[in-house]
């Protein structure tokens, strides 16, 4: 029998459509989502929110890695939560060329805990874009003594997630804290710009809670509070390349507030210029019975220019009123201070000021050289154990510590 070549075309045409039906069956989602095809416009005025969350509901669904645009313009978004639970966990990259703006009103979003927050999401990256909170009027606000002025959101957060990336946004005018990292894990963000007022209260520009493998490389941060803050709970956090102030320096805790709470374990800040801070790097735990520890830290190699207090251990940190006048329970061991120079606003160049009940153990300084603007720099240490070396103009002023075998 003889076979015309029609009709072996028409069974394997058909065959074809039928893998690409069952193919656009199982993934309709396209690669890239513009916000614009779900109703964003880009003016500043409309809001935008039910657009970007349409365009994250698409990608979530998706089992193939999708892309969110928001492309140039100014995009006005309210409180807006990204949920993660439900997603396919493809990865999932937002890349911003605009700004995304918050109301004007500051009370609009300064009702929850964050502006803009993801929750429960797994390989999830941020390239490029601005965030502008507009939190000059909330901080105006406060400043002044105002009573009925809400705490404010924090700008962008993340918490119970895994695997996330953000390189290379903007934070502006932040309500409260810019970036917040929060019980998630293997966290990278790199090239990151943050800018508040010197005036602006609570705008910390990265903290990190109760969170394992993070990395902050290659930003600066400029802002009225922490540049970073390193909260209860975080392990394996490195900090490189960073240029801070106008600021409080790079901070680990508060801890122990509460007498249960997690410690900080393994911290590395290295290669930092501080310009201008209230401090450089500084550890404070509350004044307080607890359980917290802070162990195996290391600041090395950074730049101080006219810090007040370039190196802080401040173990009897409190804003309660009226204070509980108690020491501190926190346990501070392991920390080691090597690389460090420059110029300190104030007379006291280094000041380790630990709790009676739990002595600082472990504290090395090596190669540490600062200088007092007009005045011999000073040391003070109360309650500290370990060595130095090389630390000039002050004596060490550290309690050699004994070593049994």
């Amino acid at each position: 029998m003889v076979y015309s070549t029609s009709c072996l075309i028409l069974p394997l045409a058909l065959i074809f459509l039928y893998f690409i039906l069952i193919s656009s069956l199982a993934d309709p989602t396209p690669t890239t989502l513009n916000v614009l095809s779900y109703g964003a416009k880009p003016d500043g005025t409309k809001d935008t929110t039910k657009a970007f969350l349409a365009a994250w509901d698409v990608a979530c669904a998706s089992a193939n890695p999708t892309t969110i645009i928001v492309p140039t313009g100014r995009f006005l978004v309210g409180n807006i939560v990204f949920q993660g639970n439900k997603c396919k966990q493809a990865p999932i990259s937002i890349r911003i060329a605009g700004s995304i703006v918050a109301p004007g009103d500051f009370r609009v979003i300064a009702s929850s805990e964050h502006w803009i927050s993801f929750e429960d999401v797994t390989d999830v990256s941020i390239y490029g874009g601005i965030l502008d909170a507009q939190g000059a009027s909330l901080w105006e606000c406060k400043n002044n003594g105002g009573h009925n002025c809400p705490t404010g959101a924090k700008s962008l957060g993340f918490s119970g997630s895994n695997n996330i990336n953000i390189n290379g946004l903007t934070s502006i005018n932040s309500q409260k804290f810019h970036i917040v990292i929060g019980k998630s894990n293997n966290v990278n963000i790199d090239g990151v710009k943050v800018s508040a007022d010197a005036n602006s209260p609570n705008t910390d520009g990265i903290h990190v809670d109760s969170s394992h493998s993070v990395h902050i490389t290659n930003s600066r941060i400029a802002t009225g509070d922490d540049c970073i803050s390193i909260g209860p709970g975080s392990t394996s956090v490195f900090i490189q390349n960073i240029k801070c102030g106008p600021g409080h320096g790079i901070s680990i805790g508060s801890l122990g507030r509460v007498e249960e709470e997690q410690g900080v374990d393994n911290v590395t800040v290295s290669d930092v210029d501080f310009t201008g801070t209230d401090n450089g790097v500084r550890i404070k735990t509350w004044g307080k019975n607890s359980k917290s520890f802070a162990k195996n830290i290391v600041f090395q190699h950074i730049n101080m220019k006219m810090v007040k207090n370039p190196i802080i251990i401040d173990q009897h940190y409190c804003l309660d009123k009226p204070c509980p006048k108690q020491e501190s329970g926190v346990k501070v061991s392991n920390v080691r201070y090597e690389d460090i120079r420059g110029t300190s606003n104030t007379e006291m160049a280094v000041l380790l000021d630990c709790s009676k009940e739990e002595p600082c153990t472990g504290i090395v300084m090596n190669n540490v050289n600062l200088v007092s603007v007009n005045r011999p720099a000073q040391a003070t240490c109360d309650n500290a154990n370990g060595s130095a070396k090389d630390v000039v103009p002050f004596a060490p002023c550290l309690r050699t510590e004994i070593i049994t075998i």
